[in-house]
């Protein structure tokens, strides 16, 4: 059995709850953290931020050790969709809030809560959420290879047809 630090004092209950089943969940496996890497799509360091409580862990983290150790899936997401509700904006390193080191897939739903960050600064200078980036290229690429192949339907539609 792993031998755990204390979670951070700005863990939310709800929170602190669904990490303190999660380290049960991995403990009753007997892997290592880098054997649960290996099992699943997330990294040692991940998991050592996930059940440490300095970040969030994805849905996609707790379905994937559900899946490992045998756990209730729909138990554990249920107390995922609480945590998540309460989960601090940013990391939290000891005892406190970092904002801007949010964890991806985590809202602002707790934002003017006591013990979570705030955001400052104006939304021009704030940085774009996790994803943006990739999507707008994405988007780019869709219409430009939209308007290649309307172009080439054009072409063809306009040459006349060959008779000889």
């Amino acid at each position: 059995m792993t031998r755990w630090r204390p979670l951070p004092d700005a863990l939310p209950r709800e929170a602190r709850h669904l990490v303190e089943q999660l380290r049960d969940l991995k403990d009753r496996t007997g892997l290592s953290l880098a054997e649960l890497a290996r099992r699943t799509a997330y990294s040692k360091s991940s998991w050592q931020r996930y059940l440490s409580g300095t970040k969030q862990p994805p849905r996609g983290a707790v379905q994937a050790l559900c899946r490992v150790a045998g756990g209730d899936q729909a138990r554990l997401l249920a107390l995922w969709d609480l945590a998540h509700t309460t989960w601090p904006r940013g990391t939290v390193v000891s005892g406190a809030v970092v904002p801007g080191a949010a964890a991806p897939g985590v809202g602002m739903p707790g934002v003017g809560m006591p013990g979570t960050a705030v955001p400052t600064g104006s939304p021009e200078t704030a940085p774009l959420p996790p994803g943006t980036e990739y999507r707008r290229w994405r988007t780019a690429a869709l219409v430009a290879f939209a308007v290649i192949v309307l172009l080439a339907a054009g072409l063809l539609w306009a040459l006349p047809e060959g008779g000889g």
